[in-house]
């Protein structure tokens, strides 16, 4: 069935939004997933692929910052900064202002691993803005706005 949608006069195919929301979510969630596993980052899981793309762009972020920006319980990140720095990708820090704080950095391994996952994302983005103008591009950074608004309060 298709469902067509008025907004401002205009019609939006709802299906078709949807299928491709769904498609784009899945297809990256395996496309990261199956790079990790084919890589000499092989013993890395996506959670902690995310946990070094927070590390590695933020200065000072401690355990808290991460639990807070992907949503989980300290307690479920502090198991997982135990596993990457087993394995090496990260180092703690204790803050010399105050002990009770811990500062996570990434090492030279977390590091080479962080620009990877980046590159994968930049070169997706720009896929998506190829041959875009420029009224194109601002009407995709509203829909995507709105989108995360949306998201964002239903948390």
């Amino acid at each position: 069935m298709i469902v067509k949608v008025y907004l401002g006069g205009e019609i939006l195919d709802y299906n078709r939004i949807n299928e491709y929301l769904v498609d784009i979510f899945n297809r990256v969630q395996v496309i990261e997933e199956t790079s990790l596993r084919t890589s000499q980052f092989n013993d890395v899981s996506l959670k902690e692929m995310h946990t070094i793309e927070i590390i590695g762009k933020n200065s000072n972020v401690t355990p808290s910052d991460i639990a807070r920006e992907l949503m989980l319980t300290l307690g479920t990140i502090t198991t997982s900064l135990n596993k990457l720095e087993a394995k090496g990708y990260i180092e703690r820090q204790r803050s010399k202002l105050d002990r009770r704080v811990v500062h996570l950095t990434l090492t030279k391994k977390g590091r080479l691993l962080d620009r990877l996952h980046h590159k994968f994302h930049k070169n997706m983005v720009t896929h998506i803005a190829e041959d875009m103008n420029e009224e194109e591009l601002e009407a995709l950074l509203r829909g995507l706005k709105n989108l995360h608004k949306f998201l964002e309060e239903l948390m």
